[in-house]
């Protein structure tokens, strides 16, 4: 029971440590994820002539054409997994059921 405990609680603060977000070049398809480097704390998506770019980029350059947003992997149409609620959830009913 205690190892449920332990990875749940190394998996919400593994989130807190690092954006994550999908990166590719204009005209690439996005399937790389990356970790943000320290100040990049947006994820941004943005088109121009009808190519797409995806990756990590500062608050303070959040301008158009930039389209920015500050959860994982929310910069692409591409689901992002599970939500904390979920993980809430799943941990409630380990918690109960243990």
């Amino acid at each position: 029971m205690h190892f449920y405990g332990a990875l749940i609680l190394f998996m919400t603060l593994s989130a807190a440590y690092g954006l994550k977000c999908y990166r590719c070049d204009p005209g690439v398809v996005c399937a790389t994820v990356v970790t943000c480097a320290s100040g990049f704390n947006r994820c941004f998506s943005a088109e121009y002539m009808g190519l797409k770019g995806f990756g990590c980029i500062p608050s303070k350059l959040c301008v158009d054409p930039f389209k920015c947003c500050s959860q994982d992997l929310c910069n692409s149409a591409m689901p992002a997994g599970s939500s904390p609620l979920l993980l809430l959830l799943s941990s409630a009913i380990i918690t109960i059921f243990l």
